[in-house]
Parts: structure tokens; C-alpha cells; sequence
């Protein structure tokens, strides 16, 4: 017979004398319960088990079994030792291989339907022993409060010690499958042999259509996951896509592809960003198929680049933005140089005056459109335009395409907060 420790719980009422001897009379009858008793003891299953593929496997049944038979000589032996005492959990190789496997099936709850109908049947097994020990009232009623009580908190503290094993099998196969299908995307992406239809089968998500790329990451000391997974989920509602293929690509990184039928809403999704600090999204342009795939995560990835490398403060670019920045600043030091060389005293002004004369030339030297683009009055844009002009080492005129594209490196490694003017 197995060893049980003494408890010593103050929360827990202590049985009465003779309800701790009644008790331990019945634990003693309950070991010796006869074939018939413990078939139907085998037989319990719950309603939801019908029309299951368990409800027909020879070694699922074999293993309940004997959990539950395992089960009832648990509680008695316990209940011999300490009658009236809390039980402890008792956990066999059978109920971690079957939690387990249900977890793989997706039918965990089977698990804890199924103990709560062999506590039903253990429970009126019980009540007739109970009745064979005494047929006084005050003491049955005593009896019968007990077992119910020390019954249910046995079998509440061995699904409490289940769920944690089906929780952690459920995160080994969450990791499991992140590792398989980052496995295939790499293969995708490295121009592997795939076949689009069996990849979109097992990715659960359709390769021939049009796709957006992104990557999705936080620069936080402790990232979060669901927070990057709040932005995957922000980008496909931006798009009106439906669920976006997502890869965990590290701790603190997310690839994903979005369906890239419409323009994303950047407003929207600027606006969720702002809400999800320390999370960036880096976005290639769309494309269709297989190539569009691959060469949307490649440009997603050459934008995170170029951020990471001019320490861009924007939380959400696009490779549409950024493409010439990208070139321009494959040699960093020579594109220091270039913005030096061009800008002049430009080059260290006020925000407010590089963002006017970089509006102005996107406008086309428009001094309407730009006033109107910026919500300034044209007269306040004249006198800024003014004053950057004045800054530059050569006329405005002589090198609009050099300025522009110096303004436009410039633009995306400084805050867009205003400074002085």
C-alpha cells in the first residue's frame, strides 16, 4: 500500500471520530469492490465522447481504465492511512500519455468531461457503501459531506496537475509548428522546389494570390509576443485581409504576409501602432504568387535594414518610402558626406525648415499645394522657404534633385517633432 504524508490543513474540517473509522472501514471496501462494480466504473464516459475517434481506440480505453482503477485505490489507500484528510494529486504515466494525446487530437476537454462522469459513478459506489456502514442519520449526513468534499478536491487537484501537462503539450506543439513552417517558408524563400498548392496546405494560407510582406519586431529589453501579434493582426485589418500567414521568426521578431488585393489603411494602422510602444513594422511592396511572396518579405527586409541603420523613429514604413533612402544609403559615409556636401548649414536647421523645403520640391515647387499639404499659411511657407534657401552652399535652382534627395535621407533618421525655426 502506498505511503501518504499527514496533512495538517487548518481550512480543512476534521471528521468526527466515528466518521474517520466509518471512513476508513469504506476505503477498505472500496479496494475490495467486485468485478461488476469496477465494469461500470470502466464503462463511465461522458456525453461528448460519442462519435469521437478516441471512443474507438483499444489503448486510449486500455489507459483509462486503468487510471481510473488507479484512481479509487489512490483515495482508499489514502483514506485508510489519514480518513477525513485532504488526498493528494496522484498523476500515473497513463493520465500524462492520455493528456497528452487528447491535446494532439485538440479534444483536451474530453479529459475533464470524462473525470467528472467517473466521479458520478465512484460517487453512487461510494453512497452505497456508505449506506451498507450506518444507517444513523446524524452520522451518515456527516459521512456523505466529507467523501463528497474530499472526492471532489481529489480529483479538482489531479485535473488542476492535467491541465498544466495538456498546457505544456500544447506549447511544445505551438513551438513544433512555428519551426515546421518557418522551415517551409526559408525553403520558399531561398527559391526552393515547392509546390504552391501543397505549401499553401500546409501554411494554411494561400501562395497565388497577391501578398503584402512585413516584418513585424520590437526593440523592448523584454518583449512581448502577443503585442507584435496585435500589429500582424492591425496590418490584415488594414488591408481587409483575412488571417495573415504569421511566422516567428525569434523572440522578438514576426515575418508576415497579408493578402494584397487593396492599399493598406496607414492611418489605422499608424494610429494602432501608437498604442503598441516599442513595436515596428517594416512593409514590401504587393505582389502576386510565389514571387510576389518572396520578393515582398525581401523588400520588408531591406526597409528594417535601412531603419535599423538610420535609427528611423517612424513605427510603420514601407518600402514605397523608402526605396530611394535604401540606395542612397547602402555606403553610409559616403551618404553623410552627400547630405553635407548638398545641404550645408541646411543640414543642421530646424526640422520645420527641411520639412518645408522638402514638401515644396515634392509638390513640385508649388508654393499653394505645399502650404495647403502642411496646413500652413503661404506667407509663413515663403518666409521658411526663405530662410532654407538661404542656408544651402548653391542656389535651390542649380540642384533641386540633389536637395530632395538629400532632404529625403535626411527626413528619415530625425523625429518628426517641430524645432525651432
Amino acid at each position: 500500500m502506498p505511503t501518504f504524508p499527514a496533512f495538517s490543513d487548518t481550512t480543512w474540517p476534521a471528521p468526527s471520530p466515528q466518521v474517520c473509522e466509518l471512513l476508513r472501514r469504506g476505503a477498505e471496501i472500496a479496494l475490495a469492490l467486485p468485478p461488476e462494480s469496477m465494469k461500470e466504473l470502466d464503462a463511465a464516459r461522458s456525453p461528448e465522447f460519442a462519435g469521437q475517434s478516441v471512443a474507438e481506440d483499444p489503448v486510449m480505453f486500455a489507459s483509462a481504465r486503468r487510471i481510473y482503477r488507479a484512481g479509487v485505490v489512490h483515495w482508499a489507500s489514502a483514506n485508510i492511512l489519514h480518513p477525513g484528510q485532504p488526498v493528494p494529486p496522484y498523476i500515473t504515466p497513463d493520465m500524462e500519455h492520455n493528456a497528452r494525446e487528447l491535446a494532439r487530437r485538440g479534444m483536451a476537454a474530453l479529459m475533464m468531461s470524462s473525470a467528472r462522469a467517473v466521479q458520478t459513478v465512484a460517487w453512487r459506489l461510494w453512497m452505497q457503501i456508505a449506506f451498507q456502514l450506518t444507517r444513523d442519520p446524524s452520522l451518515l449526513e456527516e459521512l456523505l459531506d466529507v467523501s463528497a468534499r474530499s472526492i471532489s478536491a481529489f480529483i479538482d487537484a489531479n485535473m488542476l496537475a492535467m491541465s498544466a501537462v495538456i498546457q505544456e503539450e500544447r506549447e511544445a506543439r505551438q513551438r513544433d509548428s512555428h519551426v515546421e513552417r518557418r522551415e517551409l517558408v526559408t525553403l520558399i524563400l531561398e527559391n526552393g522546389q515547392v509546390s504552391a498548392s501543397s505549401a499553401s496546405n500546409r501554411l494554411g494560407y494561400p501562395l497565388e494570390q497577391a501578398h503584402y510582406g512585413a516584418l513585424i519586431w520590437s526593440e523592448a529589453a523584454a518583449p512581448e509576443l502577443h503585442r507584435l501579434e496585435e500589429a500582424a493582426k492591425a496590418l490584415a485589418t488594414s488591408l481587409s485581409a483575412p488571417q495573415p500567414l504569421i511566422i516567428l521568426a525569434g523572440p522578438a521578431t514576426l515575418w508576415v504576409w497579408c493578402s494584397g488585393a487593396t492599399r493598406v489603411d496607414r492611418p489605422y494602422l499608424e494610429a494602432t501602432l501608437r498604442t503598441l510602444p516599442e513595436v515596428r513594422i517594416a512593409m514590401g511592396s504587393s505582389g502576386r504568387g510565389i514571387d510576389g511572396f518572396r520578393r515582398s518579405h525581401l523588400e520588408a527586409l531591406t526597409v528594417q535594414r535601412v531603419v535599423g541603420r538610420l535609427n528611423t523613429p517612424a513605427a510603420v514604413v514601407g518600402i514605397e518610402q523608402i526605396r530611394l533612402v535604401a540606395l542612397m544609403t547602402q555606403d553610409t559615409k559616403g551618404a553623410r558626406y552627400f547630405i553635407s556636401q548638398t545641404l550645408g548649414e541646411l543640414a543642421n536647421a530646424s526640422p520645420t525648415l527641411q520639412r518645408s523645403l522638402r514638401a515644396f520640391l515634392q509638390h513640385g515647387c508649388n508654393v499653394t499645394a505645399t502650404a495647403d499639404a502642411l496646413h500652413t499659411h503661404r506667407n509663413t511657407l515663403l518666409r521658411r522657404l526663405e530662410r532654407a534657401e538661404a542656408l544651402l552652399p548653391r542656389p535651390l535652382a542649380d540642384q533641386r534633385l540633389d536637395v530632395g534627395a538629400a532632404l529625403e535621407v535626411l527626413a528619415w533618421t530625425r523625429p518628426e517633432a517641430d524645432g525651432a525655426e
